[in-house]
């Protein structure tokens, strides 16, 4: 039997993830009712962590809908992918696992350590991360299909 978290061990996978701005989010509520959102996310140590930063929202952080349904059913997927209008260089990578809600710890703080230096407008303005709840999915099962490219940015490439 294969190791379902091989493809973590895999210095493309990563460097994609590493590079990758973007991900969707896929939760669901206790009934299956699916929701999905776009995060901003960083791996560190086989884990994937995403904030509830202090970007304006419509409910408080604690009550937003993925909160919610993680706090219901802690069964997840993300998807980060690349787009291309040259179909064969499609690619993506799918964790599927459990997630969890983190506050404060010092694994808390490597992680917004982590997206600080991931994303500059976190560096910028710290205060968006401080305290910020953190979703961490801890991965059951990886997959990787297609292309992934050696530079990424989840958008589409015009006129290839």
């Amino acid at each position: 039997m294969s190791d379902p978290l091989a493809a973590l061990a895999d210095p493309a996978v990563v460097a994609f993830l590493s590079r990758a701005r973007v991900a969707h989010l896929a939760t669901a509520d206790a009934g299956g009712q699916p929701h999905v959102v776009p995060i901003t996310f960083v791996l560190v140590d086989g884990r994937l962590y995403s904030a509830l930063d202090a970007k304006p929202k419509r409910v408080a952080g604690p009550q937003l809908r993925r909160v919610r349904n993680i706090q219901e059913n802690p069964r997840v997927s993300v998807v980060v992918d690349h787009y291309t209008e040259d179909w064969s260089r499609l690619g993506y990578v799918l964790l599927v696992g459990a997630a969890r809600l983190l506050e404060s710890s010092a694994e808390a703080d490597a992680a917004r350590a982590a997206l600080c230096a991931k994303y500059p407008p976190y560096a910028a303005s710290p205060r968006h991360l401080a305290n910020a709840l953190l979703i961490v999915v801890d991965p059951a099962r990886v997959v990787r299909w297609g292309s992934l490219p050696s530079s990424v940015d989840n958008a589409a490439e015009p006129g290839v």
